[in-house]
């Protein structure tokens, strides 16, 4: 070996470390662990003011979306959807009922989201987002952007049963 390769070797620069996949930075193509069951991610919407992700996730032929909250703390919620309309946005009510459960509304707002992949809204854009709980904690949710509805019921889920299994390494 000549000097000159090694001292090309010595002054030529590392390759920057791999940064690790996690929750926040899942995306389309990543699979991840939710309540032991393995999901695909096959889209993603984000909102980046209030730091939240919606990810839709699939199992087969079953579809689940996953929201992620970055706040204090990584707070998830899991959602399926439901068939259900609503004829204008002006109709929300502030109390739903369903299936003998009464669903109060805690949030309401509207942003701009980022839609990646398969979701609900193929596009980003301005979203009205109507979040509801019950008296036992069940939740239900309320998007609509472009004049679509969508409705999803749901529970919150222990951060210990989010895991991401697999994922594209992040430069």
């Amino acid at each position: 070996m000549s000097l000159f390769q090694r001292l090309r070797g010595i002054i030529k620069r590392s390759e920057l470390p791999i940064k690790e996949q996690s929750i926040l930075t899942i995306k389309p193509g990543d699979v991840c662990e939710v309540s032991l069951i393995t999901y695909q991610v096959i889209g993603r919407t984000s909102n980046a003011r209030r730091r939240t992700i919606m990810l839709t996730l699939q199992d087969g032929s079953e579809l689940k979306y996953l929201q992620i909250e970055d706040r204090e703390t990584v707070a998830y919620s899991l959602y399926s959807p439901i068939d259900g309309r609503l004829d204008s946005i002006v109709e929300v009510p502030m109390t739903l009922e369903m299936d003998g459960r009464t669903y109060h509304l805690e949030e309401q707002y509207n942003d701009h989201i980022a839609a990646i992949g398969k979701t609900p809204f193929t596009n980003g854009g301005e979203q009205a987002i109507w979040q509801f709980q019950s008296d036992d904690r069940k939740l239900m949710r309320i998007e609509w952007q472009e004049g679509r509805f969508m409705l999803y019921e749901g529970e919150d889920i222990l951060p210990a049963d989010v895991e991401v299994l697999r994922g594209k390494p992040n430069m």
